[in-house]
């Protein structure tokens, strides 16, 4: 193995690992906290948290054994599966994301009617088509024989080794890129751009309100004063660092291997085989940033985690205690003995 297939190996076991730990750590909040069930969109970050998790026990150590074998691991038929699975999940994380848009569009611009809008069952039929959705192209490739093991990749993805199909694989990849990543970048960018423009609306407001006040408030301390002109400022930027987080993780994380893959299918562009290990890497990496984007960093799921962690701690403590009372209750038996 190079330098750069070392690298690359190092880098597919530490996204492995913090993507385990992370979506398990989702999983277990959604498990341990009422509230955070009753809520609409806990069943898109559900959804999400699966498909993350099966892409990383399923596709990701294959990946790294072929990074390290530079080969196809295991038989034909289980690469089929996981690269059925790769291009299920993938597409079923991405419609997750742009469907979690869509429920924040509408709680921001229509509070009043949120909860007739999007109730369970709503949520419920988003979820049906989006797995309706995912599974069509898989079966498609599954059927036609395009799916195997991409050296260019070193995974077990869409691929055509007959050059007799050349033709139809490229109109297939093409209208699966663009009704996966373009249609859901799409939803992404109207949606929480709808989103910024309400949030700057609010922000006006309340810059208003406060500047108001200040003006009133003729003998207000100065620090006081500085203290709230950092807080407009902060809540300005607030949605805008978070709108930017979720598209912008989205580009970086998926746009690098789209345009690789569609690239690929120009026989005039050679593609270095490092590069496109990386772009899948980057794919990968949207696994790991799921669960801080849309979850472990959020107000609820912090104090979730935290309970849970607290409450480990505070059993482990109290079974130490348990078992130092009985050892020293059995050593006083023996001196008494």
């Amino acid at each position: 193995m190079s330098i750069w297939e070392v690298i690359l190996a190092f880098v597919v076991v530490v996204l492995m690992l913090v993507a385990l730990l992370a979506n398990v750590l989702v999983l277990m909040c959604f498990l341990y906290s009422a509230d955070i069930r009753k809520q609409v969109p806990g069943l898109f970050i559900l959804n999400l948290t699966f498909c993350n998790l099966l892409m990383t026990v399923s596709n990701m150590p294959l990946t790294l054994a072929g990074i390290i074998y530079k080969s196809q691991p295991g038989g034909d038929q289980i690469c089929h599966i996981v690269g059925f699975l790769e291009t299920f999940l993938t597409t079923n994380s991405m419609l997750s994301m742009a469907a979690l848009s869509i429920d924040r569009w509408i709680a921001v611009v229509f509070p009043l009617s949120y909860h007739s809008k999007m109730r369970y069952k709503d949520a419920a039929l988003i979820l049906s088509y989006t797995w309706l959705h995912s599974v069509s192209f898989p079966i498609v490739a599954a059927s036609l024989s395009w799916v195997g093991f991409h050296h260019l990749y070193a995974s077990c993805t869409l691929y055509n080794k007959r050059p007799e199909d050349r033709t139809q694989f490229v109109i297939f990849t093409g209208v699966f890129h663009t009704l996966s990543f373009l249609l859901s970048l799409v939803v992404l960018c109207f949606t929480y751009l709808k989103v910024l423009k309400v949030a700057r609306f609010h922000c006006k407001r309340i810059d208003v309100i406060t500047m108001q006040t200040l003006v009133l408030l003729v003998d207000i301390h100065p620090s006081v004063r500085e203290r709230c002109l950092e807080e407009q400022k902060r809540r300005r930027q607030r949605a805008t660092k978070k709108i930017s987080t979720f598209i912008g993780t989205f580009i970086l994380c998926f746009a690098p291997y789209v345009i690789t893959r569609l690239v690929e299918l120009s026989s005039v562009v050679h593609i270095n085989s490092h590069w496109g290990i990386i772009s899948k890497c980057l794919a990968y990496s949207k696994v790991v940033s799921d669960p801080f984007v849309y979850s472990l960093l959020r107000h609820q799921y912090k104090k979730t985690w935290k309970d849970i962690i607290n409450k480990i701690l505070k059993r482990s403590s109290i079974n130490s205690s348990a078992l130092t009372s009985e050892s020293h209750n059995r050593n006083i038996l023996q001196l008494n003995e």
